[in-house]
């Protein structure tokens, strides 16, 4: 028995929600076919509008529709499913005063008659559309509320699954990145299962999330994967979106290739004939060409047309940042910004205030700015407690602080400069963490990454689509669960000489983007010591590569070749950034430095300059001096327990837990590390005359579970085992142990980690820098738990120098000497120069 047409209509309204158009479109025929009922043929003739404009035909698809509405004999209720479905089709194309009109004008009507229908949820939904666009957010929130209300009365899980996903863009849209990820991450299985189009419409929305939180290289490899997805299926509109917001993730980092991105996406818009979002692509463009040749005027008209189009289309808040953006050649005056606006609109304005200062010769007028601007920043950043997300957000305040860096470089004066590159080393420390509790769920769902890991060796495991679900779980818990504490305070520089004695230099380095100069602090004052970034920058080109070679061609004709490289760049670094600085601390026998993202992979005990000295890569000289005037810095003794402060009140509590002040020191050894075993069991060697017989875990015994137990419960962890930095993301970063990789995201479910933390691991020690300045990886994972110090390497160090070294180095933690001063005796006693060295408090 052949099908109705009402059946048909259905099926083709299914498989229109469900994204697959081709098997819409026949039902949708069949259906036309079969009736001649005016409400039901306009019925069908509204959800075939409703496919046109998904596959690239708008203008088509707003014609149809306006003839449906156009018949006579038609039911209320089904003019109103239509104006809803016009307004649809309006808002699509941009025209938002019509959409709204349309809409609103639906919603009232079924209001007004009594029905709560999944129709009137549609309506409410595409008005939350119309009005995010608009930032319109509690309008927005509202009309989703209502729309959540009606599908869990209805029970249609899909468009409910849509609805809590759309409240997490509006989330996004204010602000709330946690939120918005928790939103989307859990009503995403829901729109998966429905077609593999609804699943690239919520990445679309993720990737978003994943720009604003600084994560750019997670967002574009999504946004061009779903942006080929939507091409497959002739989505032009919405490869087109995928486009812009691709072009919009590139700004900051790669500023061609995003006018490169918004180019194509605005002819993509026009060949629609959607003006309002090529004018939003056409704002991208600007944007990019304005960074990308700054020496190079853009017509203010070109700006204020395109600004124009944007207030037209109800895009306000991209026109006033677009309107900032033209005065950022500090012509014309500064437009107002609303103390109300969004986060991101008002970094902008102070953003353009600090250039506009710059470019006017007005340092501190710059200052002022670039510090308001960072204000801002930190008080959106206490909402945000996971360390990833606290280092990505800093996107926001890169050009700021580059642009306080540079006014400070400018007036010359040490005490500017040295608050200045504190404030940089802060920008995503400002806010302490609170540890979160510990989540079962969250430890399963690493448990399975290990697994599948494993299973995936030898491929690209991040391309497996069950590893992106779980990546995106682990990422959404950590998220929510971590909270955030009160803001740090930085020194001054009169607190930090006040508190230096006179064998310690502070050495801080600091990047403007084009220049590099270091603050050189003693007991006695401060200097500024200018230095060579075209020739720093050169020395370091190759460096890693160089040093990964040295590391496994010892001996022989290549090896020698490698090693006189090796040496030459060690050999120029050495002039440039140790000489100097030196020189304007003579007396100073340890060092405490503190370095930009651009020095971040320099191996700084090879450097002949460094040889015998104790030294410490702090996170920020204010966060060293609060553990160093401590007394936390060494490993807590009967001899040489803290007295006061916060690290006396930690080690106290260690104290009260085991019974007693002596330390406790733990090793491990992973899989596959051809001398792993014989380096802990000679480094254990040296803890067998304390109070406690050292633990040690090797074999079938290594796993996640002991080793993290084994960490919760030592002062001392050492660890011998392959590793593996995750650039896409550290927090992924990790080492290999007998059943699987322990993550950095494990490391936060240890309740209470150790004091010392010594990774024998390749690559452990390595880092990637986020916006300029702030360097993330496994090293700052364990000191964001709670590590004193960490001791690793930022490239691969040769097995027998790692064991005889590292050996070395517990001789001096077994009697209470402080991390810095151990490695560097190990350094002299040995003979080995290698490129382990101290992150945190080393001393």
């Amino acid at each position: 028995m052949p099908l109705s047409a009402s059946e048909l209509h259905r099926r083709g309204v299914e498989a229109a929600n469900a994204r697959r158009f081709t098997q819409a479109r026949r039902a949708l025929d069949a259906a036309s076919a079969r009736t001649d009922d005016p409400d039901l043929r306009a019925r069908i003739d509204g959800t075939a509008a409703y496919v046109l404009a998904q596959t690239g035909e708008p203008a088509a698809a707003e014609q149809l529709c306006r003839a449906a509405l156009a018949r006579s004999g038609l039911g209320a209720e089904t003019i109103t499913v239509l104006s809803g479905q016009l307004g649809t089709l309006l808002m699509h194309g941009g025209r938002l005063d019509e959409a709204e009109t349309m809409l609103t004008q639906a919603i009232d009507t079924f209001t007004e008659i009594g029905v709560e229908s999944v129709e009137l949820a549609n309506c409410l939904m595409n008005r939350s559309v119309m009005r995010m666009q608009r930032h319109e957010l509690d309008a927005c929130t509202t009309d989703l509320r209502r729309a959540v209300a009606v599908y869990e009365a209805t029970g249609d899980e899909e468009p409910l699954a849509e609805a809590r996903h759309n409240l997490g863009y509006a989330a996004l849209l204010g602000g709330d990145l946690v939120t918005a990820l928790t939103l989307m991450t859990r009503s995403r299985p829901t729109l998966a299962a429905t077609s593999d189009l609804a699943a690239a419409i919520s990445d679309l929305d993720r990737a978003e999330v994943l720009r604003d939180a600084g994560l750019t290289t997670e967002a574009e490899a999504l946004l061009s994967r779903v942006a080929r997805e939507f091409g497959a299926q002739r989505m032009r509109q919405a490869r087109g979106e995928a486009e812009f917001h691709l072009s919009r993730s590139l700004l900051r980092h790669d500023p061609p290739a995003a006018e490169r991105a918004a180019r194509t996406a605005a002819r993509r818009f026009r060949s629609l004939d959607n003006a309002a979002w090529a004018a939003r692509a056409d704002a991208v463009r600007l944007e990019a060409q304005q960074r990308a040749r700054p020496q190079r005027a853009i017509a203010s008209t070109e700006f204020a047309r395109t600004a124009a189009a944007l207030e037209r289309s109800g895009f306000r808040t991209e026109a006033a940042g677009l309107r900032l953006s033209a005065r950022r050649d500090g012509t014309g005056r500064m437009p107002r910004v609303d103390p109300a606006a969004p986060t991101p609109l008002r970094l902008r304005a102070q953003e353009v205030r600090a250039a506009r200062a710059s470019a006017a010769g007005r340092p501190r007028d710059a200052l002022r700015a670039a510090a308001d601007g960072l204000d801002l920043l930190t008080a959106w950043q206490r909402s945000f407690g996971a360390l990833d997300l606290q280092a990505s957000v800093a996107m926001h305040g890169s050009d700021l602080m580059f642009a306080g860096l540079s006014a400070a470089a400018h007036l010359g004066d040490p005490e500017i400069l040295f608050e200045w590159s504190e404030r940089a080393r802060h920008l995503s420390q400002q806010v302490a963490p609170v540890r979160p509790p510990h989540d079962a769920a969250l430890a399963e769902d690493l448990a399975e990454l290990r697994m599948l890991r494993a299973e995936l060796a030898g491929q690209d495991w991040t391309t497996d689509a069950r590893v992106r679900g779980l990546r995106d779980r682990v990422r959404e818990r950590q998220w929510a669960s971590t909270g955030s504490g009160g803001t740090r305070d930085r020194l001054g520089l009169a607190g930090v000489t006040s508190s230096l004695s006179a064998d310690i230099a502070v050495l801080a380095y600091v990047f403007t983007g084009t220049a590099l100069h270091a603050v050189v602090v003693t007991a006695s004052g401060a200097t500024i010591v200018g230095l060579s970034w075209p020739r720093v920058r050169s020395a370091l080109d190759g460096l890693r590569a160089d040093l990964d070679m040295a590391a496994l061609t010892r001996g022989g004709v290549m090896g020698a070749v490698t090693e006189r490289a090796l040496t030459s760049r060690l050999q120029a670094l050495d002039e440039e950034l140790v000489l100097p600085v030196r020189r304007a601390a003579p007396g100073a026998e340890q060092l405490v430095i503190t370095v930009p993202g651009a020095l971040g992979g320099v191996p700084w005990a090879m450097l002949p300059g460094m040889v015998g000295t104790p030294f410490t890569l702090a996170t920020s000289v204010s966060r060293w001096l609060a553990v160093h005037n401590s007394g936390r810095t060494r490993v807590p003794t009967p001899q040489s327990a803290p007295t006061e402060g916060i690290g006396a009140d930690l080690a106290e509590l260690r104290t009260l837990e085991r019974g007693d002040g002596s330390p406790r020191a733990g090793f491990t050894a992973g899989p596959r590390v051809p001398r792993a075993d014989e380096e802990v069991r000679l480094a254990a060697a040296a803890w067998t005359r304390s109070d406690h017989e050292p633990q040690t875990l090797d074999g079938t015994a290594a796993t996640v579970a002991a080793v993290t137990a084994l960490a919760a419960a030592v002062d001392v962890l050492h660890i011998a085992a392959h590793g593996r930095h995750a650039v896409d993301n550290p927090l992924f970063s990790g080492f290999e142990l007998t059943d699987g990789t322990l993550f950095g995201y494990d490391v936060d479910l240890i309740p209470q980690v150790p004091a010392t933390v010594i990774l024998s691991a390749c690559e452990l020690g390595r880092s990637s820098v986020r916006w300029g300045e702030e360097a993330l990886g496994m090293t700052r994972v364990w000191l964001h738990a709670g590590a004193d110090c960490v001791i690793a390497a930022p490239v691969a160090v040769p097995d027998d120098d790692a064991c005889e070294l590292l050996s070395a180095v517990h001789t001096g933690l077994a009697r209470g000497v402080s991390p810095a001063v151990a490695l560097a005796a190990a350094s002299e006693s040995t003979g080995i120069r290698a490129p382990f060295q101290c992150h945190g408090n080393g001393f």
